[in-house]
């Protein structure tokens, strides 16, 4: 034997081997724990600057100024062992919780302004700070009138038998939420929802004229503003009047569903709404949360106790494995014969697999088992297939000659029909069984010849066109340049045929599109789409995504394993996407032998 398959030889290279695995699982784990260590701690460290951002947010919310914010900054600094600094546009400081280091080169943590809030840390795409309420803020005296409102609400909400919960929102207005949306339910929230007292209206009023001198509306129009701060057109004097341009694109402007308008109206909103908060809220800071010991940039980070010992286990895990598996592996090289025997004599495949002798011998008995367990599985599956699908067409025929034996149906031009049919229908389901029969025994035959794509399509298209129109789908091809492909003509039109036909089928009044690139054919629909569970199992046999549909709406369920089968004796490859809803793509991509010219 020689000295590579000896057993001592494959010892030492799999202690080797294993000592190398061994070396760089360690480092690479170690790494990688080490880097999971520390994005957690980058993770606390940001958790706590976000922390700060609120709650400096908050006060900036509520109050006109920072004069009163030093003892906060203090005391949130002391509990988190950072230095907090709070500094104007041009780094005077404001507020400063302790640390000799200076802030004039500095990267700020974050800008602390609530009419313009940083989404990358509170999240949410409103800018500006619910708490910000200045002149949109209730009175304690108008509020027992909202607080009636939303009584009433809940009350009409529970007739629905719906849980309702109340909350007050930071400008003093009850809010209700729904346990269960209801659009009934819905209804009686609607009329707290609109409601206004006399100082939110005078306020809204206000935001609604400036927001319409912001979009620059005419004087005939105005802008509603809801205490929710969604804008409304309102309409004045336009009964019987002209009705100019600028009017009807006002109206538009509201009414357009587009982007660019609502971002435009919303904008406005916005900027109106800044304007008259700016005086209620305290100008915009830096905030600046760094190591009291360190320089202004340097944030501190240290590994946690846990980190640490979670590193050190990686490490001595890795080494425990390390262990095991060469003692698995050491036993597992002298069980050769043993693991064959068992398998011969249970019939199983041997685990066994070795370039000696042995190793020869196991694969030996595997490919021979192997080899029967599928033909003895391909045998079974045709019988099962063929009983299935024939026994539906033949209990029509024997059904309708019983009942025109019996005098129950006439012997008339539809019985023939009917019967004509269903012998269509056994042909094409033998047909298909047959194909797929060569195509298990490797019998497929393809004769490949030079063809010009663009002329293939076109026929695949023809043939399919009066079913597409009536079935109402627009049928097209688009072909990039004017390829030529070495191929099987009529086989590669029944595999785009059968992936029209079923593109057609599940495509009710869309398109459905056969484009050409180079070695690449796809068939893309607009259609119903696919479920992603049912995706990996569209190439099965006699598969259909609704069980319910017969074999005259659904197929004979072996179009598309047909097809994925000639694309594989092409040499290429036939898979799908699917978007539900949106449609579906099939992509046959054959080997690069594409020519230029015949």
């Amino acid at each position: 034997m020689p000295l590579r398959h000896s057993l001592v030889t494959r010892l030492l290279v799999t202690s080797v081997l294993i000592a190398i695995a061994a070396t760089v699982a360690t480092a690479w784990l170690a790494a990688r724990t080490a880097t999971r260590a520390i994005t957690q701690e980058q993770g606390r460290s940001l958790t706590e600057e976000k922390g700060v951002y609120d709650l400096l947010v908050g006060y900036a919310a509520t109050h006109a100024d920072w004069s009163g914010a030093g003892g906060l900054i203090d005391a949130r600094a002391a509990k988190l062992g950072r230095r907090i600094t709070l500094t104007t546009a041009d780094r005077t400081v404001i507020a400063d919780s302790g640390g000799a280091a200076s802030l004039r080169t500095a990267r700020p943590s974050a800008l602390v302004d609530p009419l313009n809030l940083d989404v990358g840390l509170v999240g949410g795409d409103d800018r500006i700070d619910a708490r910000a309420a200045g002149p949109f803020r209730v009175p304690p005296a108008e509020r027992p009138i909202l607080q009636k409102a939303a009584e009433d609400a809940v009350q009409c909400v529970r007739r629905y038998r719906i849980q309702a919960t109340t909350e007050q929102l930071p400008n003093g207005r009850p809010s209700i939420t729904l346990a269960t949306p209801d659009p009934d339910a819905a209804g009686c929230v609607s009329s707290l929802r609109d409601l206004t007292t006399k100082s939110e209206a005078e306020a809204l009023r206000t935001l609604g004229r400036s927001t319409a001198k912001c979009l620059e509306l005419p004087a005939a129009l105005t802008v509603y503003v809801t205490p929710e701060f969604t804008p409304a057109l309102g309409k004045s004097g336009l009964d019987g009047g002209p009705r100019d341009e600028r009017i009807t694109a006002a109206e538009s402007l509201f009414q357009s569903p587009a982007t660019g308008d609502a971002t435009r109206v919303r904008g406005c909103v916005d900027k109106s709404r800044r304007a008259m908060l700016k005086k209620y809220v305290a100008p915009p800071a830096l905030l600046f949360v760094t190591d009291p010991g360190a320089g202004a940039d340097q944030t501190r980070f240290t590994l946690s106790p846990a980190n640490t010992t979670r590193i050190v286990a990686t490490t001595g895990a890795v080494l425990l494995v390390t262990i095991l598996v060469t003692v698995l592996v050491g036993r597992r090289l002298v069980r050769p014969l043993r693991a064959l025997t068992v398998a011969a004599d249970r019939h199983t495949p041997a685990p066994v697999s070795r370039q000696d002798e042995i190793g020869l011998l196991a694969r030996a008995l595997n490919e021979s088992a192997e080899r029967r367990d599928r033909a003895e599985t391909q045998r079974r599956a045709m019988v099962s297939d063929v009983a299935h699908e024939l026994r539906t067409p033949l209990t029509n025929i024997r059904s309708w000659l019983e009942a025109a034996q019996d005098d129950l149906a006439p012997t008339d031009a539809q019985l023939l029909g009917l019967l004509h049919e269903e012998a269509v229908q056994l042909q094409h389901i033998i047909d298909d069984l047959s194909d797929l029969a060569a195509a298990d025994a490797g019998t497929l035959r393809v004769h490949p010849a030079p063809t010009a794509v663009r002329d293939l399509l076109a026929q695949v298209a023809e043939a399919h066109r009066a079913a597409a129109d009536n079935a109402g789908v627009r049928l097209r091809t688009a072909i990039e340049g004017d390829p030529v492909l070495t191929v099987d003509p009529l086989r590669l039109r029944q595999l785009l045929g059968n992936l029209v036909n079923n593109a057609i089928r599940y495509t009710p009044r869309g398109t459905v599109t056969v484009e050409a690139h180079g070695t690449t054919i796809s068939v893309r629909d607009t259609g119903v789409g696919i479920s992603p569970d049912h995706l990996p199992k569209i190439f099965d046999r006699f598969w259909r995504a609704d069980t319910s549909r017969s074999r005259a709406t659904g197929g004979s369920g072996l179009g598309l394993p047909i097809a994925r089968k000639i694309a594989e004796a092409h040499g290429g490859t036939l898979t799908a996407d699917s978007t539900p809803g949106a449609g579906t793509t099939f992509t046959l991509r054959l080997p690069g032998q594409e020519n230029r010219a015949l």
